[in-house]
């Protein structure tokens, strides 16, 4: 490992660990949950902003549903079962969520009038996979995805991907990854539904990136079994590329699984379903994220986003009524009132990553002000309600700085 693997970077600043007694899995402490929840909630906003409706459903199903599917066929291998003790009947957690999603869309008659169906989910999966491809929080056997699903006609296929790439843009440049590299996936060697529908689905998602403005890389025989893809690849510290976004286009489930609306012929006919996701993995972008600055996080998204620290124990009572209007201002923030130096604390703030330190004393109680650090150094002397306020602004979330868009 080099020095900002993401893994010595989750043990340095207390954020999770994994042992073998669950191989593939992680355990979150308070700091790297609270990172996870701040990403998960954002997520969760830009999905509502895009017209996504959330959704929640079962992580173990029927081992039918996964054979009519046809995930038991190209998948099997990578997925756990187990049987049911009064039933006798075979089970599997699910490794992804489009047949679940297709449940929810088929459990009534949907009208051409509601489409495009937008659902999202943060889906908990499960993979069994090879023990010696597991790479901490990028490649684990339980993770969960930012899973979401478009139901719609075939002429509205070009402007639901150009809304998902505009989307991923906003996302990936909020999160503070400017680039990243496309890829098109087509069809693999073991795949269901002919070979008229996948150029069909290959032309049209070839087509609907283009329109989008996306240049791409084509990846022969590297497709879902059901669809070709779009791959949006961010580099790691070692320079290696990882698939993290996704979007693919699938004429094959919605047959498969007898999904159908009713057009304005009056007629049922199946659904062009996409299925995408802006991280794809939380724990493989949360990785990512630890990577890509060693560790700093934009301060909106750092666990802990404010510092502050007493010069003396006198002034303990002024820092705890400053903490309680960090609170109410809804900041992050740890209180520093230990009987260490000065330079201490902030040696100790930076090693934790927290980007904002601030500094009470006597001088700051007598005039209520705070002493105010950022993380490229400059310094401010504020006062205490605008100095809190001006915190509170620069480390608010990017929709409510910037507004929806």
């Amino acid at each position: 490992m080099n020095d900002i693997d993401h893994r010595q970077l989750g043990s340095r600043l207390d954020l999770f660990h994994q042992q073998e007694e669950g191989p593939g899995m992680v355990f979150w402490h308070p700091r790297g949950w609270a990172l996870y929840r701040v990403v998960e909630d954002y997520i969760r906003h830009r999905m509502r902003q895009a017209g996504f409706r959330e959704i929640r459903t079962p992580q173990l199903l029927a081992r039918s549903l996964w054979e009519q599917s046809g995930h038991w066929d190209k998948f099997q291998a990578n997925m756990y079962s187990l049987g049911d003790r009064e039933a006798h009947r075979a089970y599997c957690l699910k490794p992804m969520s489009c047949p679940c999603h297709v449940q929810v869309f088929s459990q009534r008659v949907r009208s051409w009038r509601e489409l495009p169906l937008r659902y999202s989910e943060f889906g908990a999966c499960h993979r069994d996979e090879p023990s010696g491809s597991l790479e901490g929080l990028k490649r684990t056997r339980a993770f969960t995805q930012d899973d979401a699903h478009v139901f719609c006609a075939e002429d509205q296929i070009e402007v639901e991907v150009a809304r998902f790439c505009d989307l991923l843009r906003v996302v990936y440049a909020d999160l503070g990854f400017a680039s990243f590299e496309v890829q098109l996936a087509t069809r693999p060697v073991l795949r269901a539904g002919s070979d008229a529908v996948w150029d069909r689905a290959e032309a049209s998602l070839a087509a609907a990136a283009q329109s989008a403005g996306l240049t791409f890389e084509v990846r022969p025989g590297e497709g879902a079994f059901y669809g070709p893809k779009l791959e949006f690849h961010l580099t790691d510290s070692r320079a290696r590329s990882w698939q993290c976004g996704t979007i693919q286009l699938d004429f094959v489930l919605p047959e498969r699984l007898d999904a159908t609306f009713v057009n304005a012929d009056n007629e049922h006919v199946r659904p062009v379903m996409i299925h995408h996701a802006v991280l794809g993995s939380m724990e493989r972008f949360i990785a990512m994220l630890l990577e890509h600055d060693d560790g700093w996080l934009p301060a909106w998204l750092a666990p802990d986003q404010v510092a502050l620290a007493t010069v003396s124990d006198a002034s303990r009572a002024y820092g705890r009524r400053i903490m309680n209007l960090f609170d109410d201002a809804g900041l992050r923030a740890v209180f520093d009132d230990r009987p260490e130096r000065l330079e201490r604390k902030v040696v100790d703030a930076r090693e934790q990553r927290i980007p904002l330190f601030v500094t009470v004393g006597p001088r700051d109680e007598a005039a209520e002000t705070l002493s105010v650090r950022l993380r490229d150094g400059t310094r401010h002397t504020w006062p205490m309600i605008e100095g809190v306020g001006r915190l509170r602004e620069i480390a608010q979330t990017p929709f409510r700085v910037r507004g929806d868009r």
